[in-house]
């Protein structure tokens, strides 16, 4: 296979100890290819799980948002379709983007990149700073994602378990010490699939006391459920840090695949390095309109957060009334331990029309559950009753 990447990347991955036979998986792995094949064959990744016709379903097994996006911002996206026969209707609809976050975040425009939603980014990341002798480190359970990256290019992986005795919370010091050399750590806060939240002092010190050369990556695609403070107040600082974003949770964009990388400009520079910059300025017309809108969107933002927290806080009392075990989240998702094997429960669920989510290899007696609607929770919860006598 001919490797369309040029010759600067190539040296620059020779140089890093990469080998020239994979130069073709790391091509494909930044078209997205690898990543989107690897995970749909995993029987852990139930992103899109198959043979299940929706209609009529409750659907918490994807966390993806209960609604749509917000009205202002559908408009905004619809109307910008008659638009669409152009790249860049107005010549400045990706620059009002990044303007748009800029303001919003108080991160300066140079610091802010744009992308078709977070997974490209990640796995760039990861062939960006990650090498044969330099791996990746995450938590575990978190987002596999970057396990897959890592998989495919035969990359050291390093998976640091959660535990109770931590609240179940990104350790930060097992994370080095698992891997004291790694390129990336990778920081899923709130973490997908528990919901916890890693402190923003432990990814400082993570920050302040990794090797020369690495990144900590840290993944905020559930931070708008949150009120915790961000990790952009490292990226601010200039740090060694990547900051991922997605419109497809908070705001409900799931489908029109749109995503933002906050971090210094050498460090973007360096992610971008191998197939150019097509892969940032390319975006879906109606997807900038409708993220860009929805990024201003301060009040509707925090009305639809404690819609899910009235929802979860309500599904969490009827858990504990039950005497059900599950881990406090910070998102719109959680864990159960039903403390017995995890897939009958995810059947029984689906003959009661209910979607759940997937378990992981290291917790094969839990399931992730997505907080939907009140009215869906509470489908959920009835549904649950009748499953556990």
């Amino acid at each position: 296979m001919t490797s369309p990447l040029s010759s600067v990347a190539r040296s620059d991955l020779l140089a890093r100890g990469y080998s020239r036979r994979s130069f073709g998986r790391i091509a494909t792995l930044l078209a997205a290819g690898a990543t989107v094949h690897a995970l749909t064959k995993s029987a852990h990744a139930g992103i899109l799980p198959s043979g299940i016709n929706f209609e009529g379903m409750t659907r918490l097994g994807s966390n993806e948002c209960w609604t749509g996006p917000f009205p202002e911002a559908a408009q905004a996206g619809a109307s910008s379709v008659f638009q669409s026969n152009r790249y860049d209707p107005t010549g400045h609809m990706r620059d009002d983007l990044i303007k748009t976050a800029s303001d919003v975040e108080g991160i300066p425009e140079s610091h802010v990149m744009t992308w078709c939603g977070s997974s490209d980014p990640l796995a760039r990341a990861i062939v960006t700073f990650c090498s044969p002798t330099r791996g990746l480190v995450t938590a575990d359970p978190s987002y596999e994602a970057g396990w897959v990256a890592a998989d495919w290019l035969k990359i050291p992986l390093a998976r640091v378990p959660l535990s109770a005795r931590g609240g179940y919370r990104t350790d930060v010091r097992a994370m080095l010490a698992a891997d004291p050399n790694a390129g990336v750590y990778y920081i899923c806060s709130p973490n997908n699939p528990t919901g916890t939240l890693t402190p923003l002092r432990d990814i400082a010190w993570l920050v302040e006391h990794k090797p020369k050369g690495s990144v900590v990556l840290v993944d905020e695609a559930y931070i708008h459920f949150s009120e915790a403070p961000s990790a952009l107040e490292l990226v601010a600082k200039n740090k060694d840090v990547v900051v991922l974003r997605t419109f497809s949770k908070m705001f409900a964009m799931a489908g029109m695949r749109l995503g933002l990388t906050f971090a210094r400009p050498d460090l973007h520079e360096a992610m971008m390095r191998y197939d150019g910059k097509s892969a940032t300025v390319m975006l879906p017309v109606p997807a900038m309109a409708c993220g860009t809108m929805s990024l201003t969107m301060k009040s509707a933002i925090a009305a639809r957060r404690q819609e899910m927290i009235a929802a979860r806080n309500m599904t969490f009392q009827h858990l504990r009334k039950r005497g059900i075990h599950f881990i406090p989240s910070d998102a719109n998702m959680f864990i159960i331990d039903w403390k017995k094997p995890a897939e009958p429960i995810k059947d029984a669920f689906l003959q009661q029309k209910v979607v759940i989510g997937r378990s992981w290899p290291i917790w094969p007696n839990a399931s992730r559950v997505t907080v939907g609607s009140m009215d869906e929770m509470k489908t959920f919860c009835t549904a649950l009753d009748r499953i556990i006598a």
